[in-house]
């Protein structure tokens, strides 16, 4: 007997739990083989219109784009949504760790351990190992060791990126877009301009605002000491709308007093806005060639049909407020900036605000071969950026390449061994499913693991606990002196969202799948 209604499916006990594992781990094998500096890359083809073409290996972008109707997969494809919302870089690690954890949980069921005593041990690890970790980080002494230490920690985010040839290059750009905002403001005033055209070594930081738009005819080029005026408003009314309006008139005279009244009607909403005393204006919806001929006669430099996104970040650089009414100027907080004028990037030209009243903003014009490959760049620029961002909040680093996982794996193995009962084997095996991470990263780069993996025990055995894998020798080394380090808060929300991941998974006795609902005839 069954308590779910018709067409509903119950799944009890160890076949709801051995459903879950196999969802799991299945997701974390798919984005296994991306982890590291050598990690391949994936291409994700869409079948819907178009049938657009991915090609990427961030784990959240990979997660993001597949479909799948198990639970506890699309529990881990959210916490690889989330690690990237939290801290921008980890989505493949956590999601890796998760399935190793889950992968060691599932041999200690098959020992008839109960799923509780596993999930405690769990949680004392992770208490052990957050400690342990803790204990390996370290703050840098000054503003110009933090802002060496911002370079390793943007070269080690890039290193398994597409940008990784450029590394030094991208690594000092995005230190140095990060350090502009002081704190104050979000990442919203780093704004990511992808370019058709030359290579990914042209790409450059440019210290304004760059707006995707071209000057209107007849208008300055260039304004100096601007008073931006941001709005969405509507600037086409200088016809009759076909749609809008139904107006019967029995001469060709009346017809001409009716455009005459809607252009008049115009020409005065013009004048009160060149009366806010601006020299630029910047409008979301389109500006028809009546009114654009106005603000060129006054020398106001009109730019139409900036983008939503555009429009909301230009007026936080510039300090503005979003007008869509122009009856009182004293109410209306205008945007300044130092120089307003048309660019050529490649062969597009587009408008630069330089000089803003907020002096963090700044933009980042990307260059490359092809879509696929500046979507790519965006993406592992973006991550960088988030790091470095989060780095700014909490200045802790810890040494990189698996080394943070091999101390946690001891401490927790220490733990282990003076733990009595089952929960002592669950301990070591999130030692275990620690060790999973620079095994991975071996791998994945072609070197014997096993050896690896006994050579890093034994030296951290020995007290060398910056030991890490040194994937560009394909040895065992010190990753201080390789200059490789990780942000803390990165590596710490990676293991406490994985735990509580596979605990979750862990608790699962019954799985229901619910009936359709039935529509009515």
């Amino acid at each position: 007997l069954t308590a779910v209604g018709e067409g509903a499916s119950e799944e009890k006990g160890e076949i709801a739990r051995l459903a879950s594992f196999v969802g799991a781990i299945a997701i974390a094998d798919l984005v296994k083989s991306t982890l590291g500096p050598k990690g391949m890359d994936k291409i994700l083809q869409s079948m819907g219109q178009g049938e657009k073409i991915t090609i990427t290996n961030d784990g959240a972008t990979i997660l993001k784009s597949i479909y799948t109707d198990n639970p506890a997969a699309k529990v881990l494809v959210e916490l690889s949504k989330t690690q990237d919302d939290e801290v921008g870089d980890g989505t493949t690690s956590v999601v890796v760790l998760a399935g190793e954890l889950l992968r060691e949980a599932e041999k200690l069921c098959n020992l008839h351990i109960h799923p509780q005593t596993i999930v405690q041990g769990f949680r004392e690890a992770c208490t052990c190992a957050l400690e342990a970790m803790e204990g390996l980080s370290f703050s840098p002494k000054d503003e110009e060791d933090f802002r060496a230490s911002l370079v390793k920690c943007a070269k080690t985010v890039l290193s398994s990126k597409i940008l990784t040839g450029d590394k030094d290059h991208f690594a000092r750009m995005a230190v140095d877009a990060v350090l502009r905002l002081k704190g104050k403001s979000g990442l919203e005033s780093i704004q990511i301009i992808k370019k058709h055209g030359g290579t990914l070594s042209d790409s450059f930081l440019d210290e304004g605002f760059i707006l995707d738009k071209k000057i209107g005819v007849g208008q300055p080029k260039r304004v100096e000491n601007a008073k931006i005026l941001v709005a969405n408003t509507a600037m086409d009314t200088d016809k009759i709308k076909i749609y809008g309006a139904r107006v019967r008139v029995d001469s060709m005279d009346k017809v001409a007093m009716v455009e005459k009244a809607e252009k008049d009607k115009m020409k005065k909403k013009c004048e009160k806005i060149i009366d806010h005393g601006i020299n630029v204006f910047v409008n979301r919806q389109l500006i028809y060639n009546f009114p654009e001929q106005l603000f060129a006669d006054a020398g106001v430099l009109a730019i139409e049909h900036a983008d939503f996104v555009g429009v909301e970040r230009l007026a936080a650089v510039t300090g503005a407020d979003i007008a869509s009414t122009f009856d009182h100027p004293e109410e209306c907080k205008l945007g300044e900036a130092a120089v307003v004028e048309e660019i050529m990037i490649g062969e597009d030209k587009l408008i630069r605000f330089k000089g803003c009243s907020t002096g963090e903003a700044c933009s980042i014009v990307l260059r490359g071969a092809s879509t696929h490959v500046l979507d790519e760049a965006e993406r592992s620029l973006h991550d960088a950026l988030c790091v470095l961002y989060r780095m700014t909040e909490d200045r802790r680093v810890v040494p990189g390449g698996g080394c943070p996982e091999m101390v946690m794996a001891k401490a927790v193995e220490e733990l282990a061994a003076k733990t009595p009962g089952k929960r002592s084997l669950a301990m070591e095996s999130f030692a275990k499913a620690l060790r999973g991470i620079p095994t991975t990263i071996s791998e994945n780069a072609g070197l014997d693991s096993t050896d690896l993996i006994a050579q890093l025990r034994a030296a951290h055995a020995l007290g060398k606990s910056t030991n890490g894998v040194d994937i560009l020798k394909g040895t065992m080394g010190c990753m201080k002196e390789c200059g490789i380090f990780e942000s803390y808060k990165v590596k710490n929300q990676m293991v406490t969202s994985a735990t509580e991941a596979a605990e979750m998974i862990l608790r699962v006795d019954d799985v229901v799948k619910c009936a359709p609902r039935q529509r009515e005839q």
